[in-house]
Parts: structure tokens; C-alpha cells; sequence
């Protein structure tokens, strides 16, 4: 499982042309799912995730986790964070997770979330959508 989590003071995503998630600070996360993800690998990733101190205390120290400052969150499904484009010049996907097996992990992914943080919101797996954000920093951390 690949997340790109990035700091935000505001994000949304639209499907056909409709805002269906919108925050206003706390992180974007973009989240692949690999084909050998369990709900192990996506509870080590938000455990790590809701704990990070990525947001300033009042020292301007990065010292806040996403539960501290009551931040939000908003969970995007990206299959293509597992691009593979060592051979040739169209990426591959063979690593990514089966779309049975990721749009699971993905709704698991939200509802543990959810359990944690007051609001939480996502896009629509599978679906085109259109994101936007304001990054805070900016500040953006992969974790894998």
C-alpha cells in the first residue's frame, strides 16, 4: 500500500463536474493499493498516518499530529502510484491491486479512518475525478 499524504488547508474532489468531498485543513491522501495488501498493511499505514506530526504547535515546531489539531481528511483512491515505467514508455500496472481487492481495502481504509477522525471524506473508486487542494508548506510524505 502506497500513500501520498499531503498537507492541506483545503481540498476537494469532483465527479462530473460535482463536488462529492471537500475539507478544510488536514491532509489529502492519495492511496494505491498493491496487489499483496491485507488489512495488516493498510492498519500499519493508518496507524502511522493519524500519528505523524506534521501540523506546527504554537512554537511553529512540527510537533501536531492530524488528531491534535482536529484536522480532516480527505482519502483518494490512485491505482496508479504503482506505475511501473522502467520498460518502455507506457507504464505498467501489474503491481497494483486487483479492483475487487483495492476498492475493499480502500472502503476498509475510510471506515477505520472514520472510527479516529470526525470528518473524513473520499472520492469514488474507479471513478474520473478531478482534484484539488491547497498544500500547506508545501508538505507532502509518501508512506509505503
Amino acid at each position: 500500500m502506497k500513500a501520498v499524504i499531503q498537507r492541506v488547508s483545503q481540498a476537494s474532489v469532483l465527479v462530473e463536474k460535482k463536488v462529492i468531498g471537500s475539507i478544510k485543513q488536514g491532509y489529502l491522501i492519495l492511496l494505491g493499493v498493491g496487489a499483496d495488501d491485507t488489512k495488516e498493511t493498510a492498519d500499519h499505514i493508518i496507524k502511522k498516518l493519524l500519528n505523524l506530526r506534521l501540523f506546527a504547535d504554537e512554537n511553529d515546531k512540527t510537533n501536531l499530529s492530524i488528531k491534535d489539531i482536529h484536522g480532516s481528511l480527505l482519502i483518494v483512491s490512485q491505482f496508479t502510484l504503482y506505475a511501473d515505467c522502467k520498460k518502455g514508455n507506457r507504464p505498467s500496472f501489474i503491481n497494483a491491486g486487483s479492483p475487487a481487492l483495492a476498492e475493499a481495502l480502500y472502503e476498509y481504509f475510510i471506515s477505520e479512518c472514520k472510527k479516529e477522525i470526525p470528518i473524513v471524506e473520499h472520492g469514488s473508486f474507479g471513478a474520473h475525478m478531478e482534484v484539488s487542494l491547497v498544500n500547506d508548506g508545501p508538505f507532502t510524505i509518501i508512506l509505503e
